[in-house]
C-alpha cells in the first residue's frame, strides 16, 4: 500500500455498500459541517446483505484501504452489513498491520448504546436486511451491554428495493412495511423501541410510524452516528487534528456516477457531483 502522505490531514471517510450510508452522512454533515468528507458507495457489488461473511469482509477491507490511500485517517462504516460482518476483523487483524494509528468505526455499537436510554420494558425490535439479522450482531451487542433485554428481529428483504426503485412513498410500500411490522409486533406486542437496522430505512420512516403503536420509539442511525462521531473526536484530539476542515465532500461510487447521483439526490435532498472509483475485484 502506498503510504505517502499518511501523516497529512485528510477527510473523514464514510463507506457503504450503496446509497443508504448517505442518510448517515447527511446527519454527520449537519452535526459537523466544518470537516471534509469522502463518501464511497460500492454500488457495483451491492447488495452486501446476501453475501457471505468472507466476501463482505474482503470487499469492505478493499474499500477501507482505498479510502486510506485517498487520505482518510478515520473511516465510518455507515453500513449495517459491513459493520456486522467486517468491522471487528478489520479493527483487530488489519489495522495493526496497515497503520495502527488509523481507525475504522461502525454504526451498530452506538445504536445499541442508545437503546438503553430509550426502552423502558427491555423489549427491543430490530428491522434489517436478512444479512444483518442473520449475523446476530445486534443480538451480541445487546447481550454484552444489556443482558436483561430481549431483542426481536425481523428481516425485511423488500424494504431496500422499495427505496432504491424510488417506491418508498408508494401505496405498494405500505403493504410490505405493514406486513413485516405486523409480523414483528405479533411476536412481542410489548416492544417499545424499534431499531432501524439499515441506513435505507429512514426514507420509509413515515410509513413505519403508521404501522407501529404510538408507544414505540423509533431509533434511526443517522443522528446517533453523528453524535457518536462528535463525541469520539472530542475524546480523541490526536485523531481530530488529522481530520481536515474545509467543509467539502467528495462523492465516489464503483458504479455509474450519473446513476448514483440520481438516487443520491433523493437521500440528500440536493444534487451532488459524483466520481467513479475502481476497487479491486
Amino acid at each position: 500500500m502506498n503510504t505517502d502522505g499518511f501523516k497529512a490531514s485528510g477527510p473523514i471517510g464514510v463507506f457503504d455498500s450503496g446509497y443508504g450510508g448517505l442518510s448517515v452522512l447527511r446527519e454527520i454533515q449537519k452535526r459537523l459541517p466544518q470537516y471534509d468528507y469522502l463518501y464511497l458507495g460500492d454500488n457495483a457489488r451491492a447488495p452486501y446483505g446476501t453475501r457471505s461473511f468472507d466476501i463482505v469482509y474482503r470487499f469492505t477491507l478493499e474499500a477501507v484501504r482505498y479510502m486510506f490511500e485517498r487520505g482518510c485517517h478515520l473511516v465510518i462504516l455507515a453500513c449495517n452489513t459491513a459493520s456486522a460482518k467486517a468491522l471487528r476483523s478489520i479493527q483487530q487483524n488489519d489495522l495493526p498491520l496497515i497503520d495502527p494509528d488509523r481507525r475504522v468505526l461502525g454504526v451498530i455499537r452506538p445504536t445499541v448504546e442508545k437503546v438503553g436510554e430509550i426502552t423502558r420494558s427491555g423489549n427491543v425490535g430490530l428491522v434489517g436486511t436478512p444479512g444483518t439479522v442473520k449475523s446476530q450482531s445486534y443480538d451480541m451487542e445487546i447481550a454484552k451491554l444489556y443482558p436483561d433485554f430481549h431483542l426481536y428481529s425481523q428481516p425485511c428483504p423488500m424494504w431496500v428495493p422499495l427505496v432504491e426503485y424510488k417506491e418508498f412513498d408508494s401505496p405498494g410500500a405500505d403493504y410490505f412495511v405493514k406486513q413485516e411490522l405486523d409480523r414483528l409486533m405479533s411476536r412481542q406486542p410489548g416492544i417499545d423501541a424499534l431499531i432501524l437496522g439499515c441506513t435505507h430505512y429512514p426514507l420509509l420512516y413515515d410509513k413505519i410510524v403508521k404501522y407501529v403503536p404510538g408507544s414505540v420509539s423509533i431509533i434511526s442511525q443517522g443522528k446517533i452516528t453523528a453524535d457518536s462521531l462528535a463525541d469520539y473526536l472530542n475524546r480523541h484530539p490526536e485523531m481530530e487534528v488529522k481530520c481536515s476542515k474545509g467543509g467539502n465532500t467528495t462523492y465516489l461510487t464503483t458504479e455509474n456516477p450519473e446513476k448514483f447521483a440520481d438516487l443520491a439526490a433523493v437521500f440528500l435532498d440536493r444534487s451532488v457531483d459524483v466520481e467513479h472509483a475502481e476497487l479491486s475485484c
